[in-house]
């Protein structure tokens, strides 16, 4: 069995191989954008306007209007106070890391925490359930050798599809300041009300500052990523010499965005109705573990995968992140998916299971 597809087109709801359709239940693009028409007209609208990238700071003496534009837009979808956006996700947790890093603070990091939130390729996260992470991390905190500390970690498990509840914010001790950074990356424009991520989602409290980071070159569609904070730290982010020195993402993306907003919202409905559908057919089975309305199904039984190759679907299933990790095995459903596609899954599925007991 070959280690990849090699193709020459983005993929949709399918993918041709040596001119072979199979259906495409993987990739991380929920909401469908970058095969979304109506997007895409508006993002050759855009392309007209701004051209394909701003090759310039966005710290310099000439400035894209567009750019503090969607930002505002970008704090107003997810609830933030500000957004400040970056030319991909990686880069948003890595300005946030560096200039958390340059005020010396304590890093605290949970389990699985993306590598975008690191502080250097090494980090060691702990070997625990997320329950149980969470109810030693009120000692964890008290025994740190500073009275700012970062507590580091994802807003969800993608890759098992795990939810992580954050009732525990308010259990944090009172007499440490907290920073409490979150990748959002794959919880955003899918989880959250209407899909405006995980900040609603977390608890407030007077000594912990939450700032999240996202791709938004997942379900928002977009070749770029975002941080969402107070004005205040993301001033002072803005001025590092690290963003300083990023290339910002292509302005024409950002005009699509502006303009977007019931493209999104129909999109995210499309979306919950297939999660709804295929939940209810393969409810049965019970060989997945699942997030409620959320579009990642993992499985440990690797062998699917080539089980639904014979099918002409191809699914998810690569070691992540590292090249030595074990495979990981999913079905990522999408807004693009008909119907009948998720029936035809879900009739694999079934004649699958059924094939164990012959």
């Amino acid at each position: 069995m070959r280690d990849y597809f090699p193709i020459d087109h983005l993929p949709d709801r399918t993918i041709r191989v040596e001119g072979e359709e199979y259906l495409f239940f993987s990739g991380t693009s929920y909401l469908g954008l970058g095969r979304n028409p109506t997007f895409l007209a508006l993002l050759a609208e855009g392309q007209q306007q701004y051209g394909g990238v701003f090759g310039s700071s966005r710290n310099g003496n000439l400035r894209l209007c567009i750019y503090e534009e969607a930002e505002a837009e970008l704090a107003r979808f997810t609830g933030a106070p500000a957004a400040l956006t970056l030319s991909s996700g990686m880069m948003a947790g890595q300005a946030v890391v560096n200039w958390l890093k340059s005020s010396g603070l304590e890093f605290v990091y949970g389990p699985s925490a993306h590598p975008a939130i690191w502080q250097s390729p090494t980090v060691r996260l702990p070997q625990l359930s997320f329950d149980e992470w969470t109810t030693r991390l009120p000692s964890v905190l008290r025994a740190a050798p500073t009275r700012q500390v970062v507590v580091a970690v994802n807003s969800l498990d993608a890759v098992q599809s795990v939810t992580y509840p954050f009732d525990w914010v308010r259990d944090l001790p009172a007499e440490k300041e907290i920073t409490l950074l979150v990748d959002d990356s794959h919880g955003l424009g899918v989880i959250g009300p209407g899909g405006t991520g995980i900040r609603s989602l977390i608890p407030q409290q007077p000594n912990v500052r939450l700032i999240v980071t996202a791709s938004l070159a997942k379900a928002m569609g977009m070749p770029g990523g975002a941080i969402f904070a107070d004005e205040a730290t993301l001033n002072a982010i803005r001025h590092t010499a690290f963003f300083g020195a990023c290339s910002p993402l292509p302005p024409a993306y950002l005009y699509a965005f502006n303009r977007a907003r019931a493209i999104y919202q129909a999109a995210f409905q499309r979306l919950q109705q297939n999660i709804q559908q295929f939940e209810a057919a393969i409810e049965p089975l019970k060989e997945f573990q699942h997030i409620p309305a959320y579009p990642v199904f993992y499985t440990p039984q690797d062998d699917l995968y080539p089980f639904l190759l014979t099918k002409r679907i191809l699914i998810y299933s690569f070691a992540y992140p590292a090249p030595t990790d074990k495979p990981n095995t999913r079905l990522v459903i999408n807004a693009l998916h008909e119907p009948e596609d998720l029936t035809y899954l879900a009739q694999c599925l079934h004649e699958q299971k059924l094939s164990q007991f012959r």
